[in-house]
Parts: C-alpha cells; structure tokens; sequence
C-alpha cells in the first residue's frame, strides 16, 4: 500500500525526510509589513509627501507578488504527486503516523476540486402545480402536482458530454415516483457527426425533441395529444434506448440536418408491461428512425422535415405486428411568434393478415406574445380504429384549446387553458386549468 509523502528538503539525516515549513499567506505579509514600518516612518519624517506616496505604492505591489508567489508554492506543495514508499516487511506494530502526511481536511477538498473542474457539472430544475377540473362524469377538482425535473448535463471532455433528466412524477394513485426519462452519453466530433447513446427522446415529427419534460418550456399546460408520454396514454414511442446521430448536411442556405436512430423500441407483450424497454428487449429487431429537417437562412425561423420509424412488435398470443410511423412538420418559432404543424400516420400490419390499422393524427398551434402576456389556440385531432391491436384505448378524439401564459418574471409562468375535447359515441368534455410553472 503507497502512502503520500509530501515534498521535503535533505536535513542531512539519511532515512529521515525534513519537514517542510510554508509560511502561511497571511503571516508572511504580515510580517513584511512589520519589517519596513520604520521605513514608512523615517520616509515620513522626512516631510516629502510625494516620494512617501511612490514609496507606499510601490511597497504594495511588493506585498501583492510575495503574497501570489506564496500562494503559487503552496498550490505546487498541494498538487504534487507523493512518491511511492520502500517496500518494507508485514509487521503486526502499527505504522506511526507521519507528521508529514496530508490530513484528510486537506486532501478531500482538493479531491472535490479536481472533479468540480473536470466534469464541469451542471443542474437546472423545473417544476410545476396545476388546480384542474372538467364537467365528465366522475372527475374532481385538484390541485396535482407535476413533475419535477432535474435537468443535469456535464462536459466530461472536450468531444463527450453528460446529459440526463431525472424526474419526479406523481402518478393517479398520488404515489410519488423517480424516472430516469434521458441519460445520455454525447459525443461530439463536428457540426456534421454528433453521437449518442442511452436513453433519448425519438424524433418523430418536431415537438418530442423540441420540448422535454419541463412545463415551463412549453406555451400550453401540456403536450399535445399525439405527442402524450406512454405512460399518460401516449400512442407514440415517446422513448428509447439505444444509439441515435446527428448533424448538418452540407447545403448550404438551405439548412439541412438528418437523425438516425437505432434502439429497443416499444413493449407490446401486454398492456401492462412497461413501454420503454430499458433493460431487455422483447425480440431481436430493432427499431429504426431516420429523420431530415431543413432550416432555410430565407424564412426566420422557419423549420420543415419528415420522419420514417420502422419496428416489428410482438404481443403474446397474437401476430407478428409490423409498426410504420410517419411524420411531417412545418414549424415557424420567433421570439414573439410560433405557428406549430404536425401529422403522423401510426400504421400497424399483423402478420398473416390483410387489414392493416392506421391512426391518423394531427395539430396546429399558434401564438403571439405581448409583453408578459402569450395568448394561444390549439386544435388537435386523433382517429384510431376500434380494433387496434397495439393502444386500444384511444379511439376518436379532437377539438380545440384556448389558453393564456403570463411570464410573472424569468422564471416564473402562470398559464390559464380551457379545452373542449370530442369522442366517439361519447359526450363531449369541457376542462379548464391553472398552471404555475417555474424553473430554477
């Protein structure tokens, strides 16, 4: 076992280490002040102000290069590498403490300090609470939290970088929940090839990797329906695991960008298996996303693309299902000013049969700033089959949603929404929400 041994000078006894002594910052100017006292004095008896003045001056400077001097001997004493000890025989006598040695107050700070400007940690937090009711029978005015989010990334290298959100979620049950919803590994080689792996967001469409989980950055109370996370009754493979690039095509003004990604995909061995398949994949195959987007320098803010996700699920004692999901968009974000569009068709074909099931889906959402204040409209609409072998539990929903978001201050959002939701051969659903979303 190596033990530290601190940087010494020879005292001329051969096997013992002089002790070093490093006059404290403090002291060492304080007693170069002390040493040139009668200095200042005898000058100031002298009756020459100015030359007092230049002497004074220039007596501080001295005072501040021994002080950094001082400081600079000691951060090398601290940093130094110890130098490995002779190999000595086991004995059962204790090893006496080396009045040398670092103490453990010394070396944990400097640890930590080491790792602090290594890693170069970051963490951002979101949260909200939102006071919600609606006219369906059944339901009950609350008060429900929301998730907290704990956004963390971190530059571990120049080329890789740390990113996660670790979230806090409340589920209909009021027992609170932890999810690890990204965790990713970047690597980052130029504008045209960024890499990462782990636990990301697939890019359908634009709003699945344009917004998070964080209410705060979002202009509604919550995300549209086509666009709903698995386990609040999405029907899109919100998540994945596994491998995804990322970055530029070279052309020109016109902006372009692609996205491929390779991952488990979604669980379909039953309802009540967890959607994201984080440990184990049920088969085999992999599910397959690839996405291009262009930004053109001629229209500001402007953004189009489209996506092509491709998976083979497999419920228990049910067909193969061969799962194809299409997305266009056409996006324009200002800082004022956002006009959000998007479609997907979710198409699934059992094996050995003829019918294939398409769920169709689209939104549109604007808004207009002044000021503080956002006001916004959103219209959305889902038509999934009856017979839907993967979510049958969506059916036809659609109408529009009309909202207010006040920026209270930087942080602070405070959103009033109204939506009117329509069903198929069911009666329609009138909700209204107040939402305070923050982030620190």
């Amino acid at each position: 076992m190596q033990s530290s041994i601190p940087l010494t000078t020879s005292t001329g006894v051969v096997g013992k280490p002089a002790k070093r002594r490093i006059v404290p910052l403090s002291l060492a100017a304080l007693l170069f002040v002390f040493l040139i006292c009668p200095l200042l004095q005898s000058q100031q008896a002298a009756g020459s102000e100015a030359s007092d003045k230049d002497t004074i001056r220039a007596l501080l400077n001295r005072v501040d290069q021994l002080e950094a001097r001082v400081a600079q001997l000691e951060a090398k004493a601290q940093i130094a590498s110890p130098a490995a000890p002779m190999a000595q025989a086991p004995s059962s006598t204790p090893p006496a403490v080396s009045e040398t040695a670092p103490s453990p107050e010394l070396v944990e700070p400097m640890e930590t300090q080491r790792m602090d400007m290594k890693t170069r940690m970051q963490i951002r937090g979101f949260g909200d609470v939102t006071f919600h009711g609606s006219d369906q029978k059944g339901s009950h005015t609350a008060f429900s939290l929301g998730q907290l989010n704990l956004f963390v990334t971190s530059d571990v290298s120049e080329k890789f970088r740390f990113l996660s959100e670790i979230v806090f979620e409340a589920d209909p049950s009021n027992t609170v929940g932890v999810d690890v919803e990204r965790l990713l590994l970047q690597y980052s080689k130029n504008d045209y090839f960024n890499l990462s792996i782990g636990r990301y967001h697939t890019a359908i469409g634009f709003y699945n990797t344009a917004y998070h989980h964080a209410a705060w950055l979002q202009t509604a109370t919550g995300r549209p329906l086509l666009f709903q996370f698995e386990d609040g009754g999405g029907i899109l493979p919100i998540h994945n695991v596994g491998v995804s690039a990322s970055g530029l095509i070279p052309s020109g003004r016109l902006g372009l960008h692609y996205i491929a990604e390779i991952g488990n995909g979604r669980a379909s061995s039953s309802p009540n298996a967890e959607a994201v398949q984080n440990v184990v994949d049920e088969n085999n195959g992999k599910a397959v996303n690839v996405a291009l987007f262009a930004r053109p320098d001629a229209i500001r803010g402007l953004q189009t693309g489209v996506s092509v996700y491709h998976d083979g699920l497999q419920p228990i004692g049910g067909p193969h299902i061969d799962e194809m999901i299409f997305a266009a968009h056409a996006v324009v974000q200002r800082p004022s000013f956002e006009w959000l569009n998007e479609a997907l068709l979710i198409r699934h074909g059992p094996q050995g049969q003829s019918h294939v099931f398409e769920t169709p889906g689209f939104y549109t959402q604007i808004s207009k700033a002044f000021g503080a204040y956002r006001p916004y409209f959103r219209y959305q609409y889902v038509n999934e089959s009856s017979k839907e072998p993967v979510f049958p539990f969506v059916g036809l929903q659609y109408g529009p949603s009309v909202g207010l978001r006040f920026d209270a201050s930087e942080s602070v959002a405070l959103k009033l929404q109204y939506d009117h939701t329509a069903f198929r051969q069911q009666q329609s659903v009138n909700g209204l929400a107040l939402q305070f979303a923050f982030t620190f």
